[in-house]
Parts: C-alpha cells; structure tokens; sequence
C-alpha cells in the first residue's frame, strides 16, 4: 500500500524535492523506499513504517520551507531523525521561533528541539547551563539572546567572559595590552556580536561599555548588575573560578555557562569547576541545565560522525579502566 502526501503547489514541490531531486534520493535511501511523484504529490511504496515516516519527513520539509528556511542536508537527516522516532512534528514549533535578528535583517532560528529546549531554558531562568559538543550552537544562541534581551531593554549591558587556558605561554609574555593578549581567546563572541549588531553600533556599544569582554579572572571582585553574562569555554574554569563566577550575580541579571565536558584543557589534575557545579548545582530552583547532543550539532553533517566516534572512543577507555 502506498501513502501520498501532497505538496500544494509546484514551487513548495521543487523546494522539497531539491536540486535534481537529491533531497528526495536522500530520503528514499534512509528509509529504503521508492518514490514517484504525481503532479504535486510524492508516492512512497516500501514499508508501511518507512512509509509513514517518508510522509512525516515530507511534511516537515514543507513546514520548513514555508518558514522560509533553506533545506540542507544536515537538516534533512535531522528531520528523518525525528520523524523515526514520532516527533516530526516538533519541527514546525522550532521553525517559528525568533531567537534574535542579524544586523542584516535575517532572522536566527533554532535548528534542532534539543537547541529549542536551550533558548527556553535561557529565556525562564536566571542561570543556565548550556553543555554539548562543538557546533551545537551553544554560544552563539547564547550572544543571540544576550542581544536580544538588551534590544528589548531587559539589561543594561553585555558581559561575556571565558577562561584564558594558556597553552605553553603566559598573557604576560605575550606582546601588546590586555585587549591584545585576550584577543584570541575571545575572538568567537567578537564576531557574533559584529554579526548581530553591525560592526558600527557594536564598536560603539564596545567605547561606551555596554558591551564588556574579558577574561574570566577580571570578574573577581565585582557584582554583575542589570547584566547578560556569558561565559563561554567553561569546562576551563577551576572550581575556584566557577564559584567565584556565579557569585558575582547581581539584581536584575542573568548568566548562561556554556562548555563542552569532552574538551577540557585544565592541567592534570584540576578538576573542572563546570563538571562540578552541574552536579551540585542540578535541581536547584531558577537554574537550569541543558544538555545538548550530537544530534544537535549544526554544522557540517561530518561533524556529528566526528563527535560520535569521539564519545565511542571515550567509552571504549571508559570500559577498558573498569
């Protein structure tokens, strides 16, 4: 028995479909199913099952291209993902929400639920902790709500901060000021920031210090008031640093902690202090944490595979020292 599902209009078909139907190979290949389209309508035959979730998977293209979204081929093997496991649904929800817009008017969106979950998380609690792997979008929808929030006149600036985790040279040897040696270590928020606010208003948002960027060690001794604070790369930070950030939160604040467990950079020895304060830090009320996957990296398709062989890798070590 075959299911047919009807795009509506030829232009919404060629969209689905893709450049010489290459969207529609990918989707017929995953599911083991044939397809043939009728006018504006696709007809799978295969299994009842993969023929379900062939429909389910068209369906969230077609939401996805009325949201005015590009089909890309980590997309669509998210959206077969999903549809496997009965939420092809969900995508729809992801589609239509405005996490902030570029100083080129184009709309930033969630990719994933798992990234969805996190925006939330970050808009309802007042400390958040976002950790996942490289490309998941951690940092950069943290800036974008960071943004947002001082756009709609939520905080009175935009603080973001990381670890300066030195490899073999101390900032002090380094040429140049402070704003130089930090530089590297900073230079991801820096062009998020030129991205969202324009790289005028951002320069003059950087004289004013509305927007403030530096290392982690100069937030010592200071209380973060009517502030977006970020700290990013935070499985860097010793318990030391952590408890000494979160301390720092003032009336009218919010923080997001971002990090990726799997990349710590400590020296031997030193416990992570974003390890740590999940752990005791996990229930307590108006802090979240957001644990975000592999199936949430957003990036190059090859980078899922990248991360996945990685956490086999660290489980078959895990195994071995047991």
């Amino acid at each position: 028995m075959a299911v047919t599902v009807d795009t509506g209009a030829l232009d919404r078909l060629g969209a689905v479909l893709g450049v010489f139907d290459e969207n529609l190979d990918t989707v017929t290949r995953e599911l083991g199913l044939m397809a043939r389209v009728e006018g504006t309508r696709i007809v799978f035959e295969g299994e009842a099952e993969n023929e379900r979730v062939g429909a389910a998977v068209i369906e969230s293209l077609l939401a996805t291209v009325e949201a005015g979204e590009t089909i890309d081929k980590t997309r669509l093997l998210y959206c077969i993902e999903l549809a496997r496991e009965g939420h092809a649904s969900e995508i729809e929800g992801i589609m239509h929400d405005v996490v902030a817009i570029t100083s080129r008017g184009k709309p930033v969106k969630c990719k994933t639920v798992g990234q969805k979950h996190y925006v939330s998380a970050v808009r309802e609690h007042t400390v958040t902790f976002g950790i996942g792997p490289a490309g998941t979008g951690k940092t950069y929808l943290a800036v974008c709500l960071a943004v947002a929030a001082y756009k709609g006149k939520q905080v009175e600036k935009i603080i973001l901060t990381r670890p300066a985790v030195e490899a073999g040279e101390k900032l002090g040897f380094l040429p140049g000021d402070l704003q130089t040696k930090v530089d590297p270590y900073l230079r991801p928020l820096y062009d998020a920031l030129q991205e969202l606010f324009g790289p005028e208003t951002y320069q003059k948002l950087m004289e004013k210090g509305v927007i403030e960027v530096a290392p982690l060690a100069y937030m010592r001794g200071r209380t973060l008031s009517g502030a977006f604070v970020i700290l990013d790369e935070a499985q860097n930070a010793t318990r030391e640093q952590m408890k000494m950030f979160l301390t720092r939160l003032g009336e009218g604040s919010k923080m997001v902690v971002t990090g990726d467990l799997t990349q710590t950079d400590l020296p031997a020895g030193k416990t992570s202090g974003l390890r740590q304060a999940v752990r005791i830090l996990e229930g307590v009320e108006d802090i979240a944490v957001c644990r975000l996957s592999e199936r949430d990296v957003v990036r190059h398709p090859l980078v899922t595979k990248i991360v996945r062989a990685y956490e086999k890798e660290e489980g078959r070590k895990g195994g071995d020292k047991k």
